[in-house]
């Protein structure tokens, strides 16, 4: 039971869960028995010929008490780093040591600059590759063994991408990487992940000419191929502005977003053995551009933008096998609400990390952590 509550229930979840089943199935204390030979003194605890405790006594040994669980909270990181910036990627490599940036946007401003986080000294490292994908912002990106840091579509000003770009980090390189087959149409406020057949899939998003997409096309890294995995029947609504994700059992998972004159949706689906199904169940408010981490069992989703607009800093946990959104209380302040951030986790160190967004104050470049994960 063990085994299967660690690849359902988060770290931070499990801690806790161990200590309830530890505490409500104990038979309570009672009073000591008197002894027909309460006068005599006790007998000594019997020794093995080592010296150690027999096994009957190393039996009766006080358990190892269960380490009360870190409590969650939020920390301002001073680092300095990236520009104030929105709608950018931020990934961890495979090792779990580095998140690598690229892009975003500040207004106007499009950014076609690189940057590597190191997650066990908390700094930032603006790289300098000799060639890099065109500037743009809304893109998506995950990291791929053996390949590197992969980027997806995206936008800068009128123009919209669907290509793809690769980063090596030992050879400090960008690299196009080739595409044919079934492209999709270019396009921003997608959603992206890295299927467990090894293939990197899209779903939805948005083009120049206004239109929003419900298609999901999958690209596979040994023939350089798109294929149109857009299955038949009901599927999520049109919609950019979303996230999707591979959860433990193999499914991919999509989540709010907006559509044509819906500021925010609050939907969940699943992709299922070849068909989208509707996740009935209690979720968080509606929102577009939220920052999202995967953790063990579930994905941890950080404010966005809600329906009517405002920014929104409340803290959620989308389980893998639970219809019901758990809410996360850190216990103290959050950061500022926010859209447009990026968040990651770092596995090791058993937090996430926030980075940039915008709100009402602009666009942002500061970077949070939230411990006890």
């Amino acid at each position: 039971m063990l085994s299967d509550m660690r690849r359902s229930v988060p770290p931070f979840l499990l801690i806790v869960a161990i200590a309830l089943g530890a505490c409500s199935g104990a038979p309570a204390a009672t009073e000591p028995v008197a002894s027909s030979r309460a006068s005599e003194p006790p007998a000594p605890p019997s020794r093995t010929p080592s010296g150690e405790p027999t096994p009957s006594e190393a039996a009766t040994a006080s358990p190892t008490p269960i380490p009360e669980p870190e409590p969650l909270a939020w920390t301002r990181l001073e680092a300095d780093g990236p520009t104030a910036r929105e709608d950018h990627t931020w990934t961890v490599d495979g090792a779990g040591e580095v998140a690598y940036l690229f892009g975003g946007r500040d207004g106007a401003t499009v950014f076609d600059d690189t940057w590597a986080f190191d997650l066990r000294n908390d700094t930032w490292t603006q790289l300098a590759p000799s060639t890099a994908p065109p500037g743009r912002f809304g893109h998506e990106a995950v990291w791929v063994d053996e390949i590197g840091l992969v980027l997806f579509a995206g936008q800068a000003g009128p123009s919209f991408f669907n290509d793809l770009w690769a980063y090596d980090p030992s050879a400090d390189a960008w690299t196009q990487l080739p595409a044919e087959g079934a492209l999709p149409t270019p396009r921003y406020g997608s959603c992206a992940g890295l299927g467990p057949d090894g293939r990197f899939w899209i779903s939805h998003g948005f083009t120049q000419d206004g239109t929003r997409f419900s298609d999901t096309r999958a690209y596979d890294f040994s023939t350089g191929a798109w294929t149109d995995e857009t299955p038949e029947g009901s599927r999520p609504v049109e919609r950019c502005l979303h996230g999707c994700w591979w959860t433990d059992a193999g499914e991919l998972a999509l989540y709010a977003g907006q559509t044509t004159g819906v500021t925010a949706l609050d939907d969940r689906w699943v992709l299922r053995d070849g068909a989208w199904e509707r996740v009935e169940g209690v979720l968080p408010p509606a929102r577009n551009l939220y920052a999202r981490a995967r953790a063990d069992g579930g994905t941890i989703v950080f404010g966005g933008q809600a329906i009517d607009g405002g920014f929104q800093s409340d803290l959620w946990l989308l389980r893998d096998d639970e219809a019901d959104a758990l809410a996360l209380d850190p216990g103290n302040e959050p950061p500022p609400g926010r859209a447009g951030a990026e968040l990651i986790m770092d596995k090791e160190g058993g937090r996430a990390i926030l980075f940039g967004g915008r709100n009402t104050d602009g666009r942002l470049d500061d970077t949070w952590v939230l411990a006890g994960l």
